[in-house]
């Protein structure tokens, strides 16, 4: 990364942490692997290019994702670790043109991604006035995670990033508990809880905990969800039409994507609006995997 990230501006931070694909050699259609089913059209192993990887490392079928039977796809996002293992990891080196570096491009890809991840969250959590009485631990912590994402391929490798994870995921739960108090009443406390398919159509969810929840197909129109804790939680299917998600805390975009809504739906002002909630395509940034994209919780 170019400076410090604490000094940037948050606009700045999160354009930072952004996917730039045309900075990457499409190391998200490369790494993961995927197997047949309602979110992907084939199988395809580990460390094998997708076929529809183009030679400019730019996906075919981009624009056709989810028509072509890719909707997994849509919902991955690498929190921009795809350039930084690319320009700065290996200093713009390739796979294809020297394979000799393939195999451990790919095993730091999916370390980079985690980490960018944590820079996210510590990100978001520095913006949050409610927490501003942890925003010394809030920064050391993004300092030390940034300092992490500088290290050499075989650092990166050695770095037991589980339990550094870990350490920030109890920074962040404390930064939940500091925002959703605002609320100034007893909050619903669903956190890994199994709400699949449940009804909460018009429901009172502002400042609930929602860390972690199973969510896949549930009927959440009209929700209020201000103020709510959606880090990790599975949406997948979800019905958010006109729900209020204004100041929910932790929400990702390929949450958003994975979920379903309308014009009504109110998303937090640092995401954007997807484009297959109106019908008209998607807004993934190149492939991946479906489900929940974090393990923080």
């Amino acid at each position: 990364m170019p400076e410090e990230l604490r000094s940037a501006t948050p606009d700045e931070r999160r354009r930072r942490l952004r996917a730039d694909c045309a900075r990457c050699v499409g190391l998200c259609c490369v790494v993961p692997a995927f197997a047949a089913s309602s979110d992907f059209a084939i199988d395809k192993d580990a460390g094998k290019p997708c076929p529809n990887l183009r030679t400019d490392f730019r996906c075919g079928i981009h624009e056709q994702l989810r028509d072509k039977g890719f909707p997994g796809c849509t919902v991955y996002d690498c929190f921009g670790a795809g350039q930084h293992v690319t320009q700065v990891s290996f200093g713009g080196g390739d796979w294809r043109r020297t394979p000799a570096i393939a195999g451990r491009m790919f095993e730091v890809f999916p370390i980079m991604r985690q980490l960018h991840e944590l820079l996210w969250y510590l990100s978001e959590a520095l913006t949050l006035d409610a927490a501003r009485g942890l925003h010394g631990e809030l920064g050391a912590a993004l300092d030390e995670t940034e300092r992490l994402t500088r290290g050499e391929p075989d650092d990166l490798v050695a770095l037991n990033v589980a339990e550094h994870r870990r350490g920030i995921a109890n920074l962040l739960r404390r930064t939940s508990a500091l925002v959703r108090a605002e609320v100034g009443r007893s909050t619903p406390d669903h956190a890994g809880a199994d709400l699949i398919g449940k009804g909460f159509r018009g429901a009172d969810l502002r400042g609930a905990d929602l860390r972690g929840a199973f969510l896949i197909a549930a009927d959440l129109r009209g929700a209020d969800l201000r103020g709510a804790d959606l880090l990790g939680t599975d949406l997948r299917g979800a019905n958010l039409a006109g729900a209020d998600l204004v100041g929910a805390i932790f929400l990702t975009q390929p949450q958003l994507e994975a979920a379903r809504g309308d014009v009504a739906t109110r998303p937090p002002a640092q995401l954007t609006r997807p484009r297959h909630w109106a019908g008209s395509g998607d807004a993934c940034s190149r492939g991946g995997r479906s489900g929940p994209t974090n393990s923080m919780t």
